[in-house]
């Protein structure tokens, strides 16, 4: 009991020492020992280091997930080391609506097909979405994480147990130099002098050795940036995958939407019995939105000549009647493979080069595409255009 009590009483006057030390430095009233610049150096990048990572941290968790409802409850879920349950990205859920519409309106109406065709689509996107979030917060989420929760709560315990070191070296510093002013005047304070030299030793073998251990958990910041580098590129990775396939399967949503494109439109709709395409309209080929790719350089279409035949106004393509134009031929490289829909068009190949031009009453989205002896219709979102 004794023990206990002398204890908190030694812990009391300690810290009393350390809050008027304090004080007094904050008025001006005692000095204070300043740390090398390096060392200054190190704690603002390492605060800095931790600010950032804050904030990149909590943004990469809005990205992943908008809702903020629902990042509360994960955060809950993580904290009570539960299991997050799994969630039905929107992607899902519409594609769940979609496909029961179709079964509402009917599968095989054309509107249902197309529904369905979506819907399937849609599925796909939202299961990526899911891969693409799982992966970020393994990969990206989860080491800035246990940067903030481990490595930067022990560097926080540290520098908070070296400026108690300080305080108190600091404090044995005035206290000798009150006992050496004391001295001067009386022989009778050459004891008090002795024991505040010793105890300004001890203090500053322990502030010493504070300041090491702090200085290297300082230093593991660079690799704390290694570490971070290495996952941000692991971040770009699945997000640039994630990208690709979405954009896949929307042009292959797409090839098929315009495949089927005449079938829909050359039928008679319920509700409007009068209503049919014409037949440009039945053999147009898809119409790529400019901007869902990047911008890419247009080829002067050539002028309609009166006498001249035009062959993809009337809907058939025949590569042998194609004749290209005196001036306006392009290189082209091919981004994507391509497969041809039918014999008018030509397949690529991805990275392959191929001359291009335009005809008269082409549609923008389409050109002709020549390999050699081959010829055919080929989609300007699949090239590069060369000046």
């Amino acid at each position: 009991m004794d023990f206990n009590m002398k204890k908190l009483a030694s812990d009391a006057g300690v810290f009393f020492s350390r809050a008027m030390q304090f004080t007094e430095e904050k008025l001006g009233q005692a000095e204070k020992t300043e740390l090398d610049a390096h060392f200054e150096n190190l704690l603002a990048r390492a605060d800095s280091t931790k600010n950032w990572t804050e904030k990149i941290l909590r943004q990469t968790e809005v990205l992943l997930q908008p809702n903020p409802s629902a990042r509360v409850e994960e955060f809950l879920y993580e904290k009570l080391d539960r299991k997050v349950p799994s969630r039905v990205t929107n992607g899902e859920l519409l594609a769940q609506y979609m496909t029961e519409a179709a079964n509402d309106f009917g599968p095989g109406t054309p509107y249902g097909k197309t529904l369905i065709k979506v819907g399937e689509t849609q599925r796909r996107l939202g299961a990526a979405e899911r891969e693409f979030i799982h992966s970020a917060s393994i990969n990206f989420l989860t080491p800035l994480r246990n940067f903030l929760e481990g490595d930067w709560r022990t560097i926080s315990k540290e520098r908070r147990i070296l400026q108690n070191r300080r305080l108190d070296l600091d404090a044995c510093k005035a206290r000798l130099k009150k006992a050496k002013a004391a001295e001067a005047k009386a022989a009778l304070w050459s004891d008090e002098v002795e024991k505040a030299e010793h105890e300004l030793r001890l203090t500053q073998t322990e502030f010493d050795r504070q300041a090491e251990v702090t200085r290297l958990l300082l230093e593991g910041i660079s690799s704390t940036h290694v570490n971070h580098l290495r996952c941000l590129h692991e971040f770009v990775e699945s997000q640039t995958n994630y990208y690709a396939q979405c954009y896949q399967y929307m042009l292959d949503l797409q090839k098929q939407l315009g495949s089927s494109k005449g079938e829909i439109f050359s039928g008679t709709f319920i509700g409007s019995p009068d209503s049919t395409a014409s037949p440009a309209a039945a053999t147009s080929p898809p119409a790529v939105s400019a901007a869902t790719v990047p911008t890419v350089p247009t080829i002067p279409v050539v002028p309609t000549v009166v006498g001249v035949p035009n062959t993809l106004a009337e809907g058939v393509l025949n590569p042998n009647e194609v004749k290209p134009p005196a001036s306006g031929t392009r290189k082209a490289r091919v981004l994507y493979d391509y497969e041809a829909a039918d014999s008018t068009e030509l397949a690529l190949l991805a990275d392959e080069m191929i001359t291009v031009y335009s005809l008269p009453g082409m549609d923008p989205d389409w050109l002709i595409g020549e390999r050699g002896n081959q010829k055919g219709k080929v989609p300007v979102t699949y090239l590069e255009l060369l000046s």
